[in-house]
């Protein structure tokens, strides 16, 4: 049996993963009555959905028909940060110096050894998502590819599981853009990236989203010469310009050559992967060993026979309504396989609605979900809630508070200091409608915000809370001072001043 790419190269800790994420020896429970919920996929959305209704005292069935833990675990969140972390190391020791830590002799990075670290801490987490937990949780966990039957039963490999409810929760996988010569090359997406063993002298990235932007740049930190084609301008192209180009700027410092605003890009077998490209009037014809393509995604929603069961879906995915029920009223869904916002915390929190409605009848909407991200480069851009442009296009006038890093005493002191945190308030009011931040942990930072408008409290309650001295954290604070200052009219001013010397 073909073995799937992330369990590739088979050594020790990619045969444990297998181990936990799709044992062989397993066999699939036989069913016994109506499930109340049976759940299709077993990535992030299907597992918590899973392991939620069991904790409830439902009788749950999870079924996958590939790798338990879906694209998170095996070919996502895990094995891109573990990558990230070891450029980011690499990173550190070749600015030692600038901190007064002498390094005698050239940096030499072992990729090899960086990435079986990777897949080693990859298998460590996986007993979180294994069959074997799982099972232990209540969950009857069947492998194989589920179908529906008709609106009441799922078909997994010759076996019915009747159900009261089902969710599908099978995800989306990487698409790849309609590029002249690209199906005459073995290319690389996130389902393969991580299983290379050695690294590219040239690496060529397509597409200067989040994906394309981290590998670009660590790839880049760990010795490749790397090119990132973006058709737009810059990068990151649906983030806050300023914090967009500060990322462009740190990412064209470590190496990468951008081919922005690109045209005529082709693809040529020829003695080796021939790149091809027309960025701002200079056209570029490059070789490279690799290539890998970041620049869409397609929803898993093949051989599930939607349409016997009346599950609309489209190009984008299954189509839901604000309770995360489908066009079929007995089915729902959550997670990439319906979302715009495909993040592993959103398919969590999606998940919890979708236990609410569909086991209790409830009525909690996903419209209600704040929900932030992160794109974890080197510095990370975070944002939650509203830009700017999209606050105007609503009708809500903001005002803006900016707080640069180069004015917080810590990122000074770590070399930091280069980003921001900026936040629009409804104009007029203290209320957050939109935050951005760009720093060295931005992905912790942006939780601060996010609580703040989760539960409504607004820039001044920020401002009154004590923060620790010194943190890069302190940045959000200062911005409630910022706001704080802004009360103070004149005429406020004037008649403070004169009861202070009336004081005196």
């Amino acid at each position: 049996m073909k073995k799937n790419p992330a369990l590739l190269p088979f050594g020790a800790s990619n045969q444990e993963l297998e181990s936990q994420v799709h044992p062989l020896d397993w066999v699939n429970p036989s069913p016994t009555g109506r499930y109340n919920l049976v759940v299709i996929g077993a990535g992030t959305a299907g597992l918590v959905t899973a392991a939620g209704a069991a904790g409830l005292g439902a009788k749950v069935a999870l079924i996958e028909r590939s790798l338990m833990g879906g694209d998170c675990l095996n070919v996502g969140c895990v094995p891109s940060k573990g990558v990230i972390s070891a450029a980011r190391a690499t990173a550190a020791v070749r600015h030692a110096r600038e901190f007064g830590v002498e390094i005698p002799n050239e940096v030499n990075v072992s990729f090899a050894e960086a990435m079986e670290r990777m897949r080693r801490l990859r298998a460590r987490i996986s007993p979180n998502d294994s069959a074997k937990r799982f099972r232990e949780l209540g969950v009857d966990v069947y492998f194989g590819q589920a179908q529906f039957a008709d609106s009441n039963s799922v078909d997994v490999e010759g076996t019915r599981l009747s159900f009261k409810r089902a969710v599908i929760a099978t995800g989306a996988r990487a698409a790849a853009p309609p590029i002249p010569g690209l199906e005459f090359v073995e290319y690389l997406t996130n389902e393969t990236l991580f299983s290379l063993t050695e690294l590219p002298q040239r690496l060529g990235v397509i597409g200067a989203g989040p994906i394309g932007c981290e590998m670009a740049q660590a790839f880049a930190l760990l010795g490749s010469e790397v090119f990132l084609v973006e058709t737009t301008h810059g990068i990151l192209p649906r983030e806050d310009r300023d914090a967009a180009e500060i990322v462009q700027q740190s990412i064209t410092r470590a190496g990468v050559k951008l081919l922005c605003c690109g045209k005529n890009l082709e693809i040529q077998n020829n003695d080796g992967i021939r790149l091809t490209v027309e960025s701002h009037g200079q056209g570029y014809s490059e070789v490279i060993d690799k290539l890998l393509v970041s620049a869409g995604r397609s929803p898993n929603v093949e051989h599930l026979n939607l349409e016997a069961v009346g599950v609309m879906y489209d190009k984008k995915g299954v189509k839901v309504n604000d309770y995360m029920q489908t066009t079929n009223p007995m089915i729902y869904a959550a997670g990439d396989i319906c979302s715009p916002y495909q993040f592993t915390h959103a398919a969590d929190f999606m998940a919890r609605i979708v236990i609410q409605n569909a086991l209790f009848k409830g009525r909690k909407k996903s419209s209600t979900l704040v929900i932030p991200w992160c794109t974890y480069t080197s510095p990370e851009i975070a944002h939650v809630g509203l830009y700017e442009g999209q606050a105007r296009e609503k009708g809500i006038e903001v005002d803006t508070f900016v707080q640069e890093l180069r004015d917080v005493d810590r990122a000074i002191l770590e070399g930091d200091d280069e980003g921001f945190v900026k936040v629009h308030v409804k104009k007029g009011t203290e209320t957050i409608v939109g935050a951005t931040i760009v720093a060295s942990h931005a992905g912790d930072m942006i939780s601060e915000i996010t609580l703040a408008i989760t539960h409504g409290l607004g820039l001044s309650k920020i401002g009154s809370t004590i923060h620790p001295y010194p943190t890069q954290a302190e940045a959000i604070r200062k911005l409630g001072d910022q706001y704080s200052r802004t009360r103070l009219t004149p005429l406020i001013t004037k008649l403070f001043g004169k009861w202070l010397q009336w004081t005196r």
